[in-house]
């Protein structure tokens, strides 16, 4: 009979929460995208122009672009924040 005598701690997985992320931002970006085509008085492009390089309003090849970039944004959070929260998770936990 063995015991593990490491302790828990909650972990998060880059792969998942990056998935999860980018799917919301891409999503996000599409409703966006379709608000401002319905409401062009209150649109945001101008904002997407300044946060998505390469992005212009709008055509096929910049719609794309907008949606891949959206993509990469949330694996990007999910390569900084899972670390992050894994090492502090680690740490907090190892006090309690």
């Amino acid at each position: 009979m063995s015991t593990d005598t490491r302790a828990f701690y909650p972990t998060l997985d880059w792969r998942i929460v990056g998935s999860a992320v980018a799917v919301f931002l891409a999503f996000t970006f599409i409703l966006c995208v379709g608000f401002d085509l319905i409401v062009p008085g209150l649109a945001m492009y101008k904002s997407w122009m300044t946060l998505l390089p390469g992005f212009t309003w709008l055509s096929w090849g910049s719609f794309l672009l907008g949606l891949v970039e959206s993509l990469a944004y949330g694996f990007y959070f999910a390569l900084v924040f899972c670390p992050l929260f894994n090492l502090f998770s680690r740490i907090f936990h190892r006090e309690s």
